[in-house]
């Protein structure tokens, strides 16, 4: 299918990744997530079907079946960084 953005003349590959959410005040990851992006410009969709799925999984899962460490990217304070 043809990129829906504007001018650009990509069209989306379809790709399993990991989606990260907020769910309850939590950061969720949900993996191999069919996602479709633009082999041009690299924009990010998802069908209907797939949102569906993903509310469907957030509203039923009370709980992580897996924990991993979660790291903030930073600058390093202050610094003026190039």
């Amino acid at each position: 299918m043809r990129c829906s953005i504007p001018e650009c003349l990509g069209e989306y590959e379809e790709w399993l990744l990991n989606h990260t959410a907020r769910h309850q005040g939590e950061d969720v990851v949900i993996g191999h997530v069919p996602t479709e992006i633009c082999s041009e410009c690299g924009h990010v969709q998802f069908k209907q079907e797939t949102l569906r799925r993903l509310e469907e999984l957030l509203a039923t899962t009370n709980q992580a079946s897996k924990t991993a460490p979660h790291y903030e990217y930073s600058t390093g304070g202050d610094r003026n960084d190039p």
